[in-house]
């Protein structure tokens, strides 16, 4: 049952990178969408002074989404280390940010995000895997 619900959560991520998330779509709602907002407008730990450019760590549960669809990808990804996730995909999203060749984002992945058994990256089909992830959860505007 938990893989049924890790594919389905891998796909609903993939998707979202696929179709591309636009800043305007929020906003056409109402309700409780600014309530939803207010926790993530704080900034607290280690993202309290952030360097301009830098994207925020993802919280509450945008950071349980992220690190579980990474975990789903790959058990090795996070592998017990969060913080080491996210700050992997932050700094993806930074170096991505003025690279639009999708090639050589994926090609970004698989030399920032490496383990004991993949010191070489965890290959293009997963690599970009967790391009979507990190863009669908870190950058949605990148």
């Amino acid at each position: 049952m938990r893989t049924h619900q890790t594919a389905t959560l891998l796909a609903a991520v993939a998707l979202l990178a696929l179709v591309g998330c636009s800043s305007s779509e929020p906003e056409a709602g109402a309700g409780p969408t600014p309530a939803a907002t207010v926790p993530t407008a704080t900034p607290t730990g280690p993202g309290a002074t952030e360097a301009p450019g830098i994207p925020p760590a993802p919280t509450g549960d945008k950071r349980v989404i992220y690190l579980a669809t990474l975990t789903g990808i790959d058990p090795e990804i996070v592998d017990g280390k969060e913080d080491q996730a996210i700050s992997r995909g932050r700094d993806q999203c930074t170096a991505m940010k003025d690279e639009k060749d999708p090639a050589k984002r994926i090609a970004q992945v698989e030399q920032r995000f490496i383990g004991p058994d993949h010191p070489n990256g965890f290959g293009p089909t997963k690599s970009a895997l967790i391009l979507a992830t990190v863009q669908a959860n870190i950058c949605p505007t990148y």
